[in-house]
């Protein structure tokens, strides 16, 4: 599986400059693409919404949140999303590709696994955060 350039660069966009405050990736073919960003000033409520229902997505979001020292910190999320409704194929090929596409993006903090919604609510992730 071959990662197009462009995904690399847009998530060190993320990274460093902080352009995005979410990718959203998909398979074409033979390759990872880009298929979505997200403005810096999205909510995590926009990034669950533009995943779709019925097929699996791979999705990097940078999560803002303040510890209980009251200390203001980032962590990068790597999400594997694949929906149950999700066609069987679809499923295998994100699964067996998603360790390769996910050794490109240097930098990843945090990783979860979500076939629906209620896996990656906002819950969830600020408890993987801290």
């Amino acid at each position: 599986m071959a990662v197009q350039d462009e995904c690399k660069l847009k998530f060190l966009e993320l990274k460093a400059k902080r352009n995005h405050r979410y990718i959203i990736f998909r398979i074409d073919g033979q390759q990872v693409v880009v298929d979505k960003l997200g403005n810096p000033d999205d909510t995590y409520d926009d990034f669950s919404a533009s995943l779709p229902a019925n097929e699996c997505r791979y999705a990097v979001y940078d999560f803002d949140f303040t510890t209980d020292e009251n200390v203001q910190k980032s962590k990068i999320f790597f999400i594997a999303w694949s929906p149950d409704i999700s066609k069987v194929r679809m499923k295998m090929v994100y699964a067996s590709s998603k360790d390769r596409f996910k050794r490109e993006l240097d930098g990843i903090q945090v990783e979860l696994q979500a076939t629906d919604p209620s896996e990656m609510s906002l819950d969830i992730v600020k408890s993987r955060a801290i």
